[in-house]
């Protein structure tokens, strides 16, 4: 395979990564928006408060919406902030198959954030990383 620059176009794998990763910032917006809505209702806020967790959601959202759009526009460090988040949305998958019951829900999201994690770590993808640096053989 001949040595491509560093600006190449990202491999689908990436792309692929990069729409899963996205996806989850919407998710995160989507809880946003309810959160307020709920707290604007007047439901009970001794848990936790509606506004507080919803800029948490936000800010949250924001981060890993960039990171999924950089992966999909080839910017190489959209790939920490989606490898971060998937990393850290895996105990998130556990509770809610444990704890929470929710099993549905914990198995729909283990199965994105291993694949995405699978994505982000695939040949393709990390011979597209090293391309920045140069690490790539001529083989």
């Amino acid at each position: 395979m001949p040595k491509q620059s560093a600006s190449s176009a990202p491999p689908k794998p990436i792309r692929w990564a990069g729409s899963l990763v996205a996806l989850e910032g919407a998710v995160a917006f989507v809880v946003a928006v309810i959160l307020v809505i709920r707290a604007l209702l007047g439901h009970d806020q001794s848990q936790a408060s509606g506004y507080g967790t919803a800029i948490w959601f936000l800010i949250l959202g924001g981060a890993v919406s960039a990171g999924g759009v950089a992966l999909l526009t080839g910017r190489r460090w959209g790939r920490a902030i989606a490898v971060v988040a998937q990393v850290l949305l895996l105990p998130v998958a556990w509770a809610l198959l444990t704890d929470s019951h929710r099993p549905l829900l914990g198995i729909l999201l283990g199965v994105v954030v291993v694949a995405c994690l699978g994505l982000l770590f695939s040949p393709p993808a990390s011979q597209w990383m090293a391309l920045e640096y140069g690490d790539v053989d001529d083989a």
